[in-house]
């Protein structure tokens, strides 16, 4: 009886193992799919080989973002260090505009990467649970959002290049879950408990679900302002002709 129940046990920890995609998987193919995404943007869309770099380190970081609710092991301390080390560099645009100068710029990108690497580490560890609301769809537009904001161009479509590139690396990561929460058994097919856990809308806990939509509204909101679809607040009628979002200034180019 007690080898039966320890073979059980076995089995179930085995089932449990190979029912999500682990951090090896999710680095590998997210770093492939950023190599794809960032050559391309080079020689299909015109990019400059610069650009397609940066899209594609960005779409290789955001397959590893829905695990930064995992809380424990050395995965989620290197998917923190590569977000503070990264952030910084994609937001350099406003940092030089705030700062004033590179020392200031500086300035502002230390206290970035301090904020995300041990204050975003903590507060994640203390507020978030595995396979929540981190892995949705509200959670990969909200990154992809803050992505777009944070990327200061004046080019519309190098703004979207950016955020697109987050946004595909984000949803590889959540597909290749769900691919790995359907076990193949000869020709039956059985969904693991995980299935379904990560490609949601909305979670099974009421506080993460209003915070997520509401950070989900603010940012489509900023979003659409920035794009010009939303009407700046700032030049309403009897409001100071000083924009209170910068958006960028290109329109899309005609395809044709």
């Amino acid at each position: 009886m007690f080898s039966d129940f320890k073979e059980e046990n076995r089995v179930s920890k085995e089932e449990n193992r190979v029912s999500m995609a682990g951090y090896k998987q999710h680095i590998t193919f997210s770093g492939f799919l950023g190599v794809g995404y960032g050559t391309a943007s080079v020689l299909l869309f015109g990019f400059t080989p610069e650009q397609g770099i940066l899209a594609g380190v960005l779409t290789w970081i955001a397959g590893m973002l829905p695990d930064l609710d995992s809380q424990t092991g050395r995965p989620v301390n290197e998917i923190f260090g590569l977000l503070a080390a990264i952030v910084p560099f994609e937001m350099m645009g406003h940092l030089l505009e705030w700062g004033g100068n590179p020392e200031g710029a500086m300035a502002y990108a230390v206290g970035i990467y301090a904020a995300i690497r041990y204050g975003g580490s903590y507060l994640l560890g203390k507020l978030s649970v595995h396979r929540g609301m981190f892995h949705s769809i509200p959670a990969m537009i909200i990154a992809a959002e803050i992505a777009f904001l944070g990327f200061k161009s004046d080019s519309m479509i190098t703004k979207g290049l950016m955020a697109g590139g987050v946004g595909l690396g984000f949803l590889s990561h959540l597909v290749l879950d769900e691919i790995y929460s359907v076990q193949w058994n000869g020709m039956t097919v059985r969904l693991k408990k995980s299935s379904g856990t990560a490609i949601k809308m909305i979670g099974k806990r009421f506080a993460p679900n209003i915070v997520t939509y509401s950070l989900l509204m603010v940012l489509t909101y900023a979003s659409l302002v920035s794009v010009g679809i939303i009407k700046d607040p700032a030049f309403l009628p009897g409001k100071s002709s000083t924009p209170i979002l910068q958006h960028a200034t290109e329109d899309f180019p005609d395809f044709e």
